[in-house]
Protein backbone atom coordinates (compact mmCIF):
# COMPACT_ATOMS: atom_id res chain seq x y z
CA UNK A 1 0.00 0.00 0.00
CA UNK A 2 1.23 3.21 -0.90
CA UNK A 3 0.27 6.55 1.35
CA UNK A 4 1.14 10.30 0.21
CA UNK A 5 1.98 12.04 3.32
CA UNK A 6 2.16 15.99 4.00
CA UNK A 7 4.35 17.02 7.15
CA UNK A 8 4.19 20.66 7.59
CA UNK A 9 6.52 23.57 7.97
CA UNK A 10 3.94 25.96 10.09
CA UNK A 11 4.00 29.94 10.41
CA UNK A 12 3.38 30.86 13.84
CA UNK A 13 1.08 34.04 13.53
CA UNK A 14 -0.63 36.66 15.39
CA UNK A 15 -4.03 36.42 14.37
CA UNK A 16 -6.70 38.84 14.59
CA UNK A 17 -9.97 36.56 15.37
CA UNK A 18 -11.23 32.89 15.34
CA UNK A 19 -11.95 33.71 11.72
CA UNK A 20 -8.58 33.93 10.80
CA UNK A 21 -7.46 31.39 12.44
CA UNK A 22 -9.88 28.72 10.72
CA UNK A 23 -9.15 30.83 7.45
CA UNK A 24 -5.71 29.92 7.95
CA UNK A 25 -6.08 26.44 8.78
CA UNK A 26 -8.78 25.39 5.93
CA UNK A 27 -6.07 27.03 3.26
CA UNK A 28 -3.15 24.30 4.70
CA UNK A 29 -5.23 21.66 5.02
CA UNK A 30 -6.81 22.52 1.29
CA UNK A 31 -3.06 22.88 -0.49
CA UNK A 32 -2.05 19.39 1.04
CA UNK A 33 -5.29 17.73 0.11
CA UNK A 34 -5.22 19.40 -3.70
CA UNK A 35 -1.59 17.84 -4.03
CA UNK A 36 -3.65 14.27 -2.58
CA UNK A 37 -2.04 13.72 0.90
CA UNK A 38 -3.66 10.99 2.74
CA UNK A 39 -2.27 12.20 5.96
CA UNK A 40 -1.43 15.29 7.55
CA UNK A 41 1.03 16.36 10.10
CA UNK A 42 1.04 19.88 12.08
CA UNK A 43 3.48 20.65 14.57
CA UNK A 44 4.00 20.68 18.32
CA UNK A 45 2.50 23.52 20.30
CA UNK A 46 1.16 25.27 16.83
CA UNK A 47 -2.17 26.04 18.47
CA UNK A 48 -0.14 28.51 20.91
CA UNK A 49 -0.96 30.76 18.23
CA UNK A 50 -4.56 31.14 19.23
CA UNK A 51 -3.69 32.70 22.36
CA UNK A 52 -2.89 35.87 20.28
CA UNK A 53 -7.07 36.30 20.08
CA UNK A 54 -6.94 37.27 23.64
CA UNK A 55 -6.17 40.83 25.61
CA UNK A 56 -2.31 41.46 25.77
CA UNK A 57 -3.12 40.48 29.36
CA UNK A 58 -3.06 37.02 28.60
CA UNK A 59 -1.33 36.66 25.81
CA UNK A 60 1.83 37.71 27.29
CA UNK A 61 1.63 35.83 30.61
CA UNK A 62 2.07 32.14 29.75
CA UNK A 63 -0.47 30.59 32.91
CA UNK A 64 -2.95 32.96 31.28
CA UNK A 65 -2.34 31.70 27.85
CA UNK A 66 -2.66 27.78 29.17
CA UNK A 67 -6.23 28.68 30.60
CA UNK A 68 -7.67 30.87 28.14
CA UNK A 69 -7.17 28.49 25.54
CA UNK A 70 -9.56 25.46 27.15
CA UNK A 71 -12.15 28.65 25.70
CA UNK A 72 -11.01 27.65 21.99
CA UNK A 73 -10.69 23.24 22.66
CA UNK A 74 -14.12 23.15 21.54
CA UNK A 75 -13.92 25.15 18.62
CA UNK A 76 -10.04 23.72 17.60
CA UNK A 77 -11.53 20.31 17.90
CA UNK A 78 -14.82 20.83 15.48
CA UNK A 79 -12.93 22.44 12.77
CA UNK A 80 -10.05 19.35 12.82
CA UNK A 81 -12.75 17.14 12.93
CA UNK A 82 -14.44 18.50 9.76
CA UNK A 83 -11.82 18.66 7.84
CA UNK A 84 -10.74 15.62 8.05
CA UNK A 85 -14.00 14.40 6.87
CA UNK A 86 -14.57 16.97 4.26
CA UNK A 87 -11.44 15.87 2.63
CA UNK A 88 -11.20 12.43 3.46
CA UNK A 89 -8.08 12.34 5.00
CA UNK A 90 -6.47 11.74 8.56
CA UNK A 91 -4.48 14.89 10.29
CA UNK A 92 -2.55 14.84 13.60
CA UNK A 93 -3.64 18.21 14.37
CA UNK A 94 -0.30 19.23 16.04
CA UNK A 95 -0.89 19.66 19.60
CA UNK A 96 -3.16 21.35 22.06
CA UNK A 97 -1.93 21.94 26.17
CA UNK A 98 -5.34 20.47 27.85
CA UNK A 99 -6.64 20.69 31.18
CA UNK A 100 -7.03 17.59 32.75
CA UNK A 101 -7.52 18.24 36.55
CA UNK A 102 -6.61 21.65 38.28
CA UNK A 103 -3.53 23.13 36.98
CA UNK A 104 -2.39 20.13 35.60
CA UNK A 105 -1.69 20.35 31.57
CA UNK A 106 -1.65 17.56 28.99
CA UNK A 107 0.23 18.33 25.87
CA UNK A 108 -1.94 16.32 23.75
CA UNK A 109 -1.61 15.38 20.51
CA UNK A 110 -5.22 14.99 18.44
CA UNK A 111 -5.82 11.90 15.63
CA UNK A 112 -9.01 13.11 13.43
CA UNK A 113 -9.91 10.01 11.40
CA UNK A 114 -11.60 10.70 7.97
CA UNK A 115 -14.81 8.77 9.38
CA UNK A 116 -15.58 11.45 12.16
CA UNK A 117 -13.52 9.86 14.89
CA UNK A 118 -11.13 10.95 16.98
CA UNK A 119 -8.28 9.54 18.98
CA UNK A 120 -4.94 11.37 20.92
CA UNK A 121 -1.99 10.78 22.33
CA UNK A 122 -0.61 12.56 25.35
CA UNK A 123 3.28 13.71 25.45
CA UNK A 124 4.87 11.52 27.90
CA UNK A 125 8.58 12.73 28.22
CA UNK A 126 8.74 16.34 29.46
CA UNK A 127 11.32 19.00 28.70
CA UNK A 128 13.07 21.20 31.32
CA UNK A 129 11.08 24.07 30.19
CA UNK A 130 7.72 22.08 30.07
CA UNK A 131 8.64 21.11 33.71
CA UNK A 132 9.83 24.17 35.19
CA UNK A 133 8.07 27.02 33.43
CA UNK A 134 4.82 25.42 31.57
CA UNK A 135 3.89 22.84 34.51
CA UNK A 136 2.86 20.24 31.89
CA UNK A 137 2.68 17.09 32.95
CA UNK A 138 3.67 13.61 31.17
CA UNK A 139 0.61 11.26 30.26
CA UNK A 140 0.98 8.13 30.53
CA UNK A 141 -0.30 5.71 28.12
CA UNK A 142 1.41 4.86 25.25
CA UNK A 143 -0.68 4.47 22.01
CA UNK A 144 -1.23 2.98 18.69
CA UNK A 145 -4.04 3.68 16.33
CA UNK A 146 -5.39 1.49 13.99
CA UNK A 147 -6.37 3.09 10.78
CA UNK A 148 -7.11 2.65 7.41
CA UNK A 149 -3.60 2.92 5.97
CA UNK A 150 -2.38 0.38 8.90
CA UNK A 151 -1.21 1.45 12.29
CA UNK A 152 0.06 4.45 13.16
CA UNK A 153 1.87 6.15 15.64
CA UNK A 154 2.37 9.67 17.41
CA UNK A 155 6.10 10.72 19.36
CA UNK A 156 5.43 14.38 20.36
CA UNK A 157 8.86 15.82 20.16
CA UNK A 158 11.18 14.74 23.05
CA UNK A 159 9.46 11.47 22.79
CA UNK A 160 11.27 10.64 19.41
CA UNK A 161 14.67 10.90 21.44
CA UNK A 162 13.72 8.08 23.82
CA UNK A 163 13.63 4.55 21.54
CA UNK A 164 12.15 2.47 24.22
CA UNK A 165 9.03 4.49 23.23
CA UNK A 166 9.10 3.97 19.25
CA UNK A 167 10.28 0.40 20.12
CA UNK A 168 7.05 -0.90 21.98
CA UNK A 169 4.97 1.18 19.23
CA UNK A 170 6.49 -0.61 16.20
CA UNK A 171 6.07 -4.49 17.97
CA UNK A 172 2.31 -3.31 18.17
CA UNK A 173 2.66 -3.36 14.18
CA UNK A 174 2.96 0.88 13.68
CA UNK A 175 5.09 1.05 10.62
CA UNK A 176 4.45 4.67 10.64
CA UNK A 177 5.48 7.49 13.68
CA UNK A 178 4.20 10.97 13.25
CA UNK A 179 6.44 13.37 15.19
CA UNK A 180 5.60 16.80 15.79
CA UNK A 181 7.73 18.95 17.06
CA UNK A 182 8.61 22.52 18.60
CA UNK A 183 12.25 23.75 19.13
CA UNK A 184 13.38 26.80 19.85
CA UNK A 185 17.14 26.47 18.69
CA UNK A 186 19.47 24.64 15.98
CA UNK A 187 20.42 22.35 18.35
CA UNK A 188 17.45 21.47 19.52
CA UNK A 189 15.90 20.92 16.02
CA UNK A 190 18.97 18.41 15.89
CA UNK A 191 17.95 16.70 18.54
CA UNK A 192 14.50 15.59 17.45
CA UNK A 193 15.95 15.39 14.19
CA UNK A 194 18.72 12.60 14.96
CA UNK A 195 16.10 10.98 17.14
CA UNK A 196 13.78 10.45 13.99
CA UNK A 197 16.43 9.09 11.68
CA UNK A 198 17.31 6.40 14.98
CA UNK A 199 14.17 5.42 15.08
CA UNK A 200 13.79 4.98 11.42
CA UNK A 201 16.81 3.46 11.04
CA UNK A 202 16.78 0.65 13.78
CA UNK A 203 12.71 -0.05 13.30
CA UNK A 204 12.73 -0.09 9.37
CA UNK A 205 9.87 2.07 9.32
CA UNK A 206 8.78 5.43 8.53
CA UNK A 207 9.18 8.14 10.85
CA UNK A 208 7.64 12.31 9.76
CA UNK A 209 8.42 15.02 11.68
CA UNK A 210 6.58 18.47 11.32
CA UNK A 211 8.78 21.57 12.51
CA UNK A 212 6.94 25.10 14.06
CA UNK A 213 8.85 28.16 12.36
CA UNK A 214 9.14 32.01 12.79
CA UNK A 215 9.09 34.19 15.55
CA UNK A 216 6.67 35.13 17.45
CA UNK A 217 7.51 37.91 20.31
CA UNK A 218 4.65 38.24 22.44
CA UNK A 219 4.27 34.79 23.14
CA UNK A 220 6.65 33.87 25.67
CA UNK A 221 6.10 30.45 24.72
CA UNK A 222 6.78 29.97 21.67
CA UNK A 223 8.84 33.48 20.90
CA UNK A 224 11.54 31.58 18.72
CA UNK A 225 10.58 28.57 16.15
CA UNK A 226 13.46 27.20 13.71
CA UNK A 227 13.31 23.68 11.90
CA UNK A 228 12.69 21.60 8.71
CA UNK A 229 9.84 18.99 8.17
CA UNK A 230 10.82 15.45 6.67
CA UNK A 231 9.94 12.42 6.12
CA UNK A 232 12.58 9.52 7.21
CA UNK A 233 13.00 6.14 6.08
CA UNK A 234 15.44 2.73 6.41
CA UNK A 235 18.66 2.94 5.69
CA UNK A 236 19.07 0.54 3.24
CA UNK A 237 17.91 -1.03 -0.27
CA UNK A 238 15.11 0.58 -1.97
CA UNK A 239 15.54 3.42 0.16
CA UNK A 240 17.61 6.95 0.10
CA UNK A 241 20.92 6.48 0.93
CA UNK A 242 20.81 9.23 3.62
CA UNK A 243 17.58 7.65 5.03
CA UNK A 244 15.99 11.04 4.04
CA UNK A 245 12.90 10.44 1.50
CA UNK A 246 11.80 14.63 1.88
CA UNK A 247 12.97 17.03 3.27
CA UNK A 248 12.24 20.69 3.29
CA UNK A 249 14.24 24.48 3.48
CA UNK A 250 15.59 25.12 6.71
CA UNK A 251 12.61 27.86 8.33
CA UNK A 252 10.94 28.22 5.07
CA UNK A 253 6.72 28.10 5.58
CA UNK A 254 6.06 24.79 3.17
CA UNK A 255 4.34 21.53 3.02
CA UNK A 256 6.87 18.72 2.71
CA UNK A 257 4.69 15.90 0.83
CA UNK A 258 6.29 12.54 -0.17
CA UNK A 259 4.69 8.70 -0.77
CA UNK A 260 5.45 6.22 0.79
CA UNK A 261 5.34 2.30 0.40
CA UNK A 262 4.45 0.16 3.25
CA UNK A 263 5.53 -2.74 1.50
CA UNK A 264 8.60 -1.56 1.34
CA UNK A 265 9.22 -1.73 5.08
CA UNK A 266 8.30 -5.74 5.23
CA UNK A 267 10.37 -6.29 2.61
CA UNK A 268 13.41 -4.50 3.21
CA UNK A 269 13.14 -6.60 7.07
CA UNK A 270 13.32 -9.63 5.31
CA UNK A 271 15.35 -8.68 2.60
CA UNK A 272 17.49 -5.89 3.41
CA UNK A 273 21.66 -5.52 3.69
CA UNK A 274 20.86 -5.20 7.48
CA UNK A 275 18.32 -6.43 9.85
CA UNK A 276 18.25 -3.78 12.27
CA UNK A 277 14.23 -4.57 13.49
CA UNK A 278 14.53 -8.02 13.77
CA UNK A 279 17.97 -7.93 15.48
CA UNK A 280 16.91 -5.76 18.10
CA UNK A 281 16.19 -8.38 20.94
CA UNK A 282 19.91 -9.87 20.85
CA UNK A 283 21.00 -6.55 22.33
CA UNK A 284 18.99 -7.43 24.99
CA UNK A 285 19.95 -10.90 25.79
CA UNK A 286 23.54 -9.19 25.54
CA UNK A 287 22.85 -6.73 28.59
CA UNK A 288 20.67 -8.98 30.22
CA UNK A 289 22.64 -11.87 31.04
Amino acid sequence: MNVKIATAQYDISFLADWSGYRQKIERWVAEACAQDANILLFPEYFSMELASLFAQEIYSSLSNQLVAMQSLHDDFMMLFKSLAQQHHCIIQAGTFPVLIDADVYHNRAYLFMADGTVDYQDKLMMTRFENEHWLIKGGKELKCFDTEYGRIAINICYDSEFPLLARKQVEAGCLIILVPSCTDTVAGFNRVKIGCQARALENQCYVVQASLVGNASWSEAVDVNVGAAAIYTPVDRGFPDNGILSVGIFNDVQWVIAEISLSACAKVREQGQVFNHKDWPLQVDLVSS
